[in-house]
């Protein structure tokens, strides 16, 4: 809960870092990048930091109407996809007597360096600016000393060789930072991966997160990273194998293979009569529930786990099993309303490639397409402890619809 007496003593400390005031109620990138200093928290005061709107440069309150539009547009920047990795932040209406604030209150992420429009935003004093090489050098050390996350954690044992380089420099590197950094970027190979998260500085070799991505055999060291996908005749396990097929390999070349695979072998349409003069496709899966139940469980796995993703297709339906259940906050009674990372750097990774749009919207994609494809809702297996599940059921009518020749 945001402290109305903090904030007031925050308004009128004109110097302080922690505090950015605005008047303007739709300066998107503004806030974005306040939100992305804050969350970076340079000066490690390990407290909240505050984007205030509606208060002048002075500390003054503006007057300005604070709707409930507002304070969801601002709620929305955490997971538009354009801050990565999402931090942590909660919007508040606050009342004074001389006026309303809307109130932003971001906490410090624990795996900085935190990017807005691949840019990387600091604060240091009532200055905000982007990151220069020493201030990313001292954010990718205290994610070194804080790092919690498995992903992000230093692959003891493995060498910066075990990475494909030419994979990082020719196809991620220009998509996750600006032409104007390529432009100037003077530093060397290890120090560009570890602002990026795939490097450790401090141990001095790959995070797991870097050989998933663009490791050489990112089953030598992580033996559960891929997926096994295998088509049964029947409706049950006991039925005999049709097809089976396993994807591994760096992510970077995998989900595109995986994505190519699920649209010419696994998704079937055809047209179907609609109405007066027109006629709509049918599908037995539609390709978004498939593809984003998939991307799903990529980023969600357990990948300390040595299982693989089970990706099977019988007569009626898919289920698609990740090792790891729900995570963090997520809950069996509060999902999908309340979604949390269990690998924040692998999120930021699928964000960047484009396999992710924006954060916390995959389980309602899911439904979406099958409701408009006229398909039975997708169920979830989400009490268990060590796996989380998705089936998708094939279009009831698929068979017999009226098909046109």
């Amino acid at each position: 809960m945001i402290d109305p007496d903090e904030i007031r003593r925050l308004l009128a400390d004109t110097e302080s870092d922690r505090v950015e005031r605005t008047v303007s109620t739709t300066n998107t990138d503004k806030f974005g990048q306040a939100i992305c200093a804050f969350a970076n928290d340079l000066p490690n005061h390990q407290k909240p930091g505050y984007l205030i709107v509606g208060a002048k440069d002075d500390g003054s309150l503006a007057g300005i109407d604070i709707t409930d539009q507002l304070l969801q547009n601002l709620a929305g920047i955490r997971t538009d996809g354009n801050i990565i990795p999402p931090p942590a932040l909660s919007v508040q209406k606050v009342s004074f007597a001389d006026g309303d604030v809307a109130v932003v209150e971001v906490h410090p992420h624990h795996l900085p360096p935190v990017r807005y429009k691949q840019q990387v935003w600091v604060r240091n004093g009532p200055r905000k600016a982007t990151a220069g090489e020493a201030e990313e050098r001292i954010l990718n050390e205290k994610r070194s000393h804080f790092a919690r996350s498995f992903d992000t954690l230093p692959c003891r044992g493995s060498a910066l060789t075990d990475l494909s380089q030419a994979f990082f420099k020719t196809t991620y590197l220009p998509l996750a930072i600006t032409d104007e950094e390529l432009a100037a970027n003077g530093r060397q190979l290890a120090e560009q991966m570890a602002s990026l998260k795939f490097y450790d500085l401090t141990a001095d070799c790959p995070t797991h997160v870097g050989l998933l991505t663009f490791g050489n055999n990112p089953l030598y060291f992580l033996a559960g990273a891929y997926i096994q996908y295998v088509q049964f005749s029947g409706d049950s396990l006991s039925s005999d194998v049709v097809n089976e097929v396993q994807f591994s390999g760096p992510l970077i070349t995998l989900l595109h293979e995986l994505d190519a695979f699920v649209k010419t072998q696994i998704i079937h349409q055809r047209p179907v009569a609609g109405s007066y003069l027109r006629e709509q496709q049918l599908y037995d899966y539609p390709y978004i529930a498939v593809r984003e139940t998939l991307m799903n469980a990529v980023l969600h796995r357990d990948y300390q786990s040595n299982a693989p993703i089970r990706f099977y297709q019988f007569n009626d339906r898919i289920e698609i099993q990740n090792p790891g259940g729900l995570f963090g906050a997520a809950r069996p009674e509060n999902f999908p309303r309340v979604n949390d990372y269990r690998n924040p750097a692998l999120a930021e990774v699928m964000k960047v490639t484009g396999y992710v749009n924006r954060f916390s919207r995959g389980i309602s994609r899911i439904q979406t397409a099958l409701v408009s494809n006229r398909s039975p809702e997708a169920t979830f297996e989400k009490e268990q402890p060590t796996y989380f599940g998705v089936t998708i059921y094939r279009h009831l009518e698929y068979e017999n619809a009226d098909f046109l020749q």
